[in-house]
């Protein structure tokens, strides 16, 4: 009962939060604005509220501050959310703001993490029993997994709902690990379930008013603060990594992709284009709503089939999974012209 409590709370918190949140990026000049913010991987050309961070960090804050004990860890988690939000206010107020810059402030949240003791201590061994890592290797592997995890989500929010609707399925499936592990005997993992049912709560109040057509963009510090959370949640949960990567595999895939293929073609991989898997699936026809759907969908899916595996199966089920998907992405890319569809006056 507490968890829909918490889950209901960080909803209504987060949507009420977005109306003021509205006015404020009206009044400051925090707005998606086509002439004013060129990109190449923009769909729309209407000016559109950004600064959707602030809405969330009051919802999850609040909310934490109502539910959740004030412990270190929690603490720093607070904090690395509020320099995302910051960050996020700052590109979303002055348009050209370095990449590199943003990426700094990223490991900056995430060696606040690691400084209170957040850390991943060792890797379940598919074919049996766990390898342990010693403090240095496990304190680079969490700051790589949780830089990654925040650029992972930021990189999936290129149509309307995409990113929220990603951000609650993800957020209920280390929920309802976490809960599992509390039943099982692990008192601490009450938190982290409390943490992942409002961090649910708070993407799908902002899912509401992100929903195509959007009333508001979540920006660099919406997208941010979430994968921050998505990554910080699946290391407290126990290390379940493989739980949240077979449940973000469409986005991560797509990622991973897009990310060499950047680098191969002699290009940063922090500078944006418009060849990300829901760009090519745009140019296919699908509208906003269906690819929204897609990711939705395809994390349900995913989610479920993590949460009923063992390590072994979930390492199968995300290398066969991970193939289609990087399948399918590479047909798009080189093939999708043939798919698209025609205009029926040029045949």
């Amino acid at each position: 009962m507490i968890l829909l409590i918490i889950l209901t709370i960080a909803f209504v918190i987060t949507l009420i939060s977005i109306f003021p949140t509205i006015k404020i990026a009206r009044r400051f000049t925090l707005l998606d604005d086509p002439r004013k913010r060129p990109h190449p991987g923009r769909v729309l050309k209407r000016i559109v509220p950004r600064a959707g961070g602030l809405a969330c960090f009051i919802g999850i804050v609040i909310t934490i501050i109502l539910f959740i004990p004030l412990e270190k860890q929690i603490i720093g988690l607070v904090l690395g959310i509020l320099i995302l939000l910051i960050t996020g206010l700052l590109d979303d107020k002055y348009q050209n703001f370095s990449p590199y810059i943003r990426l700094l402030t990223q490991f900056i949240a995430a060696i606040i993490i690691v400084g209170t003791g957040t850390t991943i201590n060792f890797i379940t061994n598919p074919l049996g029993g766990i390898i342990p890592l010693d403090q240095t290797v496990g304190n680079l592997l969490t700051l790589l997994w949780i830089v990654w995890v925040m650029n992972m989500i930021n990189w999936s929010k290129g149509v309307d709902g995409q990113m929220p609707g990603i951000v609650v399925i993800t957020a209920l499936v280390l929920g309802l690990l976490s809960f599992k592990l509390y039943l099982d005997g692990d008192p601490n993992q009450l938190t982290v379930t409390k943490l992942a049912f409002a961090t649910a709560g708070s993407a799908l109040g902002f899912l509401i008013m992100n929903w195509y057509p959007a009333k508001i963009f979540p920006g660099f510090s919406g997208s941010t603060i979430f994968g921050f959370l998505i990554a910080t949640l699946s290391i407290l949960s126990g290390a379940k990594l493989a739980t949240a990567l077979l449940t973000l595999l469409v986005p991560a895939t797509d990622f991973v992709y897009t990310f060499f293929r950047r680098i191969l073609s002699g290009k940063s991989p922090v500078w944006g284009d418009r060849n990300h898997l829901h760009h090519r699936l745009l140019d296919l026809g699908l509208s906003h709503r269906q690819i929204t759907l897609f990711y939705i969908l395809g994390s349900a899916i995913l989610g479920a089939i993590a949460l009923t595996l063992d390590s072994k199966g979930k390492l199968f089920a995300a290398v066969l999974v991970a193939t289609i998907i990087l399948g399918g992405i590479l047909w798009l890319n080189f093939f999708g012209d043939l798919s698209e569809r025609q205009d029926p006056d040029n045949g």
